[in-house]
């Protein structure tokens, strides 16, 4: 088989498990020791038939991503970056999400691991669920901003449950 066919079979037979970014695909073909003239030819040809677009790639990546692991831009960024999207591509992508969706996705996150803090002190409380946040990629202010809400908003909960319970 020639380097071509070979160069094609091998971005179909990559491409058919998940999409990838075309450093991806060129970082698989080096290691199959495809000719790089081969390999940019290859390439090429697959971007111009839409089969390769790093755009739509990052797009869908952050929305996968922020979604399923609540993501900050931050991390998703790195994440592109390490996967060989283009900066202008990573901007526009992580563009997508605003400040306030990041903002509500980190309560989100915060409110499901509350509960598995609680019995711990305020600043312990604080230091796990913002360390949580930042393994996310969120800055420390949004972190900490978020946390502290969180638990005064649990806070007042708690005292208003202790006001309108029976006593026992």
């Amino acid at each position: 088989m020639e380097p071509g066919e070979r160069a094609c079979a091998i971005c179909l037979r990559l491409l058919t498990g998940t999409p990838r970014t075309r450093k991806q695909l060129a970082q698989a073909l080096r290691q199959r020791d495809i000719p790089d003239d081969v390999a940019e030819d290859v390439l090429s040809r697959f971007e111009d038939v839409g089969l390769i677009n790093d755009a739509a790639f990052a797009e869908a990546w952050v929305e996968s991503r922020h979604h399923s692991r609540g993501l900050a831009r931050r991390a998703l960024a790195r994440e592109l970056r390490t996967k060989g999207v283009d900066r202008a591509l990573i901007d526009e992508a992580v563009g997508q999400l605003d400040l306030e969706q990041e903002e509500r996705t980190a309560r989100e996150l915060v409110e499901r691991k509350l509960r598995s803090t609680r019995g711990l002190d305020r600043d312990k409380r604080i230091r796990r669920l913002a360390a949580m946040l930042a393994r996310k990629g969120y800055s420390e202010g949004v972190a900490l901003r978020v946390v502290r809400r969180a638990l005064e908003e649990e806070g007042e909960d708690a005292e208003l449950l202790e006001h309108h319970l029976p006593d026992a």
